[in-house]
């Protein structure tokens, strides 16, 4: 028998293209995204933009990578860029650079507002390239979980408290925090929403610190979200509902429970979640859609509809603050 190997056989496959890669923002979020790229084969960490110098001489050193003196200096050596910077620089940092042709992760939100959300989807359509938006959670291995058993869900109930801190302050808890559990809802119910009831408290910034958010879906189910970056702990939780069935899981611990009905009695089970760094599996899979062209999970299409949605509970929200009587601060009693 002819063993002689075919074409096909005997060409080795090409080698997995690396992916040039640079980090405007190396904060305390930015910062991961740099450690990620120098750890990934399939990436090179070229460089980094950032403004503070004591910063970039750190993370250059730590890496062994180059400081950008500018965006377009940037954009002419890396492929993909992380824009970790605060959310309020999202649209300046983002544009040029799909300009040049670069492929973008926008960390979240996309923008403070629709407006720049707008310009970051259309020239993204435009340029042709791969533009990400960094809604960590979609690629927590709780969600990939909940995406493949919820098939019908009734009920959600999500809480996601956190400490303060000044970081993320230039936008209100609804943008900081919250949107992370919309994208996830919005995901999990696939039906456009029919109605939004929210509130929310002022505690330590200039914006709503606490808040809560009722929404309910074409297809009849009903989401509350609670939501602190005021609190003494760290809340990751999601609890969904569904027909003899209740999931309750933790985002931050990835685990979590299953309540099924077996006859007239309720039998729990453990889930067993294989667990993973999210940013590293959100960083691996915005790579593999530049070598593969493939579309990326959370694209700046959704993430500019659940910005929409966050804005709208943010605006009814401060539209009640506006209403309520204005008590004073214990500094001012003290004056007083």
């Amino acid at each position: 028998m002819d063993t002689t190997p075919t074409v096909e056989e005997a060409t080795p496959l090409p080698e997995p293209r690396i992916i040039r890669c640079g980090v405007a923002g190396v904060g305390s979020l930015g910062q991961h995204h740099a450690r990620i790229y120098h750890a990934l084969e399939e990436a090179e960490l070229v460089g980094i933009f950032e403004m503070n110098d004591q910063r970039a001489e750190e993370i250059c050193a730590r890496y062994g990578c180059r400081r950008f003196t500018s965006l377009d200096e940037m954009g002419e050596a890396c492929e993909a860029i992380s824009v970790a910077v605060p959310t309020d620089y999202h649209h300046r940092v983002a544009m040029p650079l799909l300009e040049k042709g670069c492929h973008l992760m926008i960390e979240k939100p996309l923008s403070t507002n629709l407006q720049e959300a707008e310009d970051i989807v259309a020239a993204a359509k435009r340029k042709g390239v791969i533009a990400q938006v960094g809604h960590i959670e979609h690629f927590n291995p709780v969600t990939t979980f909940l995406e493949e058993h919820i098939y019908h869900p009734r009920y959600i109930q999500a809480d996601r408290f956190a400490p303060f801190q000044p970081r993320g302050t230039e936008v209100g808890v609804v943008l900081d925090l919250m949107i992370h559990d919309l994208g996830v809802i919005k995901q999990l119910v696939r039906s456009p929403v029919s109605r939004v009831e929210a509130i929310g408290v002022n505690v330590l910034s200039p914006t709503e610190d606490i808040a809560n958010a009722r929404i309910v879906f074409e297809n009849g189910c009903v989401a509350n979200i609670n939501t602190s970056r005021v609190s003494m702990r760290k809340v990751r939780d999601i609890r969904v509902f569904q027909p003899n069935a209740y999931l309750s899981l933790n985002f931050m611990e990835q685990q979590g429970h299953l309540l099924t009905q077996r006859g007239k009695s309720i039998e729990r089970h453990d889930i067993p979640i294989e667990k993973a760094e999210p940013l590293m599996l959100e960083l691996r899979s915005f790579v593999r859609c530049i070598r593969t062209g493939e579309k990326p999970k959370v694209d700046v299409e959704f993430a500019k509809d659940t910005l929409e949605l966050a804005l709208t509970i943010t605006h009814q929200i401060r539209e009640q603050l506006k209403k309520e009587i204005r008590f004073p601060t214990f500094e001012e009693e003290d004056e007083g």
